[in-house]
């Protein structure tokens, strides 16, 4: 025994490990931290002491008697429902001697009129459940805790979303609180198929994840994927709920910006999805869903194609295609014309700059790229008041006088408006970014290799995208590739299901 080193490591909140070293071998052993058997005052102290009870206001503790019997009860200010807890503690102020159970298990069946109880004796499940919103009651006698789930969930009440607006359609959307947006999902598919099973995923925050799928048409091989994904994820919190989530499931190349998962704040869509076979990740805290597997038409789409006919949801659909299109070839179109303008037809002479250039082409729109992202940086963080006022300062006053003053011509103006505009026919952020960037680095190829670069740069675009893969392996640009008719037509059209498939 000499010879040998001891070494105890303290692991807050859960553990105490113990590496016992020698030379050749090291032992380690994992103790649980449990409640004192039965002794009252023992576990009051080691809740003292674990959960630092004295610098915690809104940890509130209460001692009492039940039955003859000393008990203190637990919970977090803000979390319990007091009308609950109210009736509950009338309930077992009448509580004599003789009707105590002489266990925590009985106790649970015949003393507990309301709420969902369970019993725990490990220091690391109380302390999830407690930090949850859990009411927690030590009972002397009694070995093991009774974790009571009187909850009322701080929540802001459900409303239309500000970025998925509506057009026709339902107007709830989903919160920051994991079970109001599970109950979206639920009111809108009520079916036993519809499963929503729970992971924890955080050494230190502890978050509640989600994933929603529809038993019989989800893809089994990517759900298996998907758990094991996320029951091997060590990380100490998922500081941006799903941002973070995103890059513990999927570890992208940083070249590619295309994304991956299709975040919508709207149930519809989310549960139209779940029918269609994807799989709806929920994070709690999060008022958006994630969306997987996801393609680029996937993306594009909106579930307000399916609130009008078809004629007019193909509409939608095919515009929003055109439009960003258009949105990623305009400028470096225009750009390659203004750089050899002996190439533009007669009849679109009128498209050529009518002023003096001063500051070149390209020059002026990667400037307008970059201050349109300072304008809308300054808008998120304008109040409210005054965002009308400042955006017209903006948009007229600053849009005027750098015309005006040489610094940009009315044409990169127009099509750079344009342009800014279009970014938001659909709903992504993530999408709009990407085009961007893929604008930016079109108009430099453009710029340095003319018609050469222009070609080059829209077959990197369209390499970066085929190569590209979902969160399942499958193809970003299917049914494209591989080639499917029907799921294309689908795509790009908006179809009536036949009877006989609506399932």
């Amino acid at each position: 025994m000499e010879k040998l080193n001891y070494a105890i490591t303290y692991l807050p909140p859960v553990s105490f490990c113990l590496f016992i070293m020698n030379e050749e071998i090291i032992v380690k052993r994992r103790f649980t931290l449990k409640l004192k058997s039965g002794n009252l005052k023992e576990n009051m102290e080691l809740f003292q002491d674990y959960f630092h009870l004295q610098n915690n206001f809104d940890m509130i503790y209460r001692t009492i008697e039940i039955g003859g019997k000393n008990a203190c009860i637990y919970c977090l200010n803000g979390f319990a429902k007091d009308e609950v807890l109210q009736k509950l503690l009338q309930y077992f102020m009448d509580l004599k001697p003789e009707d105590m159970p002489k266990y925590a298990a009985n106790m649970c069946k015949k003393i507990f009129p309301y709420a969902d109880v369970s019993l725990q004796d490990e220091i690391d499940a109380i302390s999830t459940a407690l930090l949850s919103g859990m009411t927690i009651l030590l009972m002397d006698g009694f070995e093991q805790a009774i974790s009571i789930d009187c909850r009322a969930y701080p929540a802001r009440s459900v409303d239309e979303p500000e970025k998925d607006k509506v057009m026709r359609g339902s107007r709830d959307g989903f919160v920051e609180t994991l079970v109001f947006n599970t109950a979206l999902i639920r009111r809108r598919i009520r079916n036993p198929n519809l499963t929503m099973e729970i992971f924890t995923v955080g050494e230190i925050s502890k978050t509640d994840v989600v994933i929603s799928y529809y038993k019989g048409r989800v893809d089994e091989a990517m759900l298996k994927d998907l758990r094991k994904r996320i029951k091997n994820i060590k990380i100490d919190s998922l500081t941006m709920n799903q941002e973070s989530l995103a890059e513990c499931l999927y570890h992208r190349p940083w070249i590619n910006p295309f994304p991956k998962f299709k975040f919508s704040e709207r149930p519809d869509t989310a549960a139209a999805a779940i029918l269609e076979g994807n799989i709806v990740i929920l994070v709690d805290n999060s008022p958006a869903a994630m969306i997987i597997p996801t393609s680029i038409f996937d993306i594009i789409e909106e579930a307000d194609d399916y609130y009008f006919p078809p004629v007019t949801g193909t509409y939608l659909r095919l515009s929003r295609f055109i439009i960003n299109i258009v949105a990623l070839l305009l400028i470096p179109t225009f750009l390659l014309l203004m750089n050899h303008p002996q190439w533009i037809p007669p009849r679109l002479e009128f498209i050529n700059f009518a002023e003096t250039v001063y500051v070149p082409a390209f020059i002026q729109f990667l400037i307008l790229e970059f201050a349109i992202d300072g304008l809308r940086l300054a808008a998120l963080n304008t109040p409210s008041m005054l965002s009308t006022p400042l955006s017209v300062v903006a948009g007229i006053v600053l849009g005027d006088f750098t015309v005006s003053s040489g610094w940009f011509n009315a044409e990169c103006m127009l099509y750079m408006a344009f342009v800014a505009i279009a970014t938001y026919s659909q709903a992504s952020f993530e999408l709009g970014y990407a085009l961007k960037f893929m604008r930016i680095i079109l108009i430099l190829l453009v710029q340095i290799a003319g018609i050469y670069g222009y070609i080059a740069g829209i077959i990197f675009v369209i390499v970066l995208i085929c190569r590209n893969k979902t969160i399942s392996g499958k193809s970003y640009i299917y049914p494209f590739i591989p080639f499917h008719w029907k799921a294309l037509l689908r795509n790009f059209c908006r179809v009536s299901l036949p009877t006989s498939e609506k399932r």
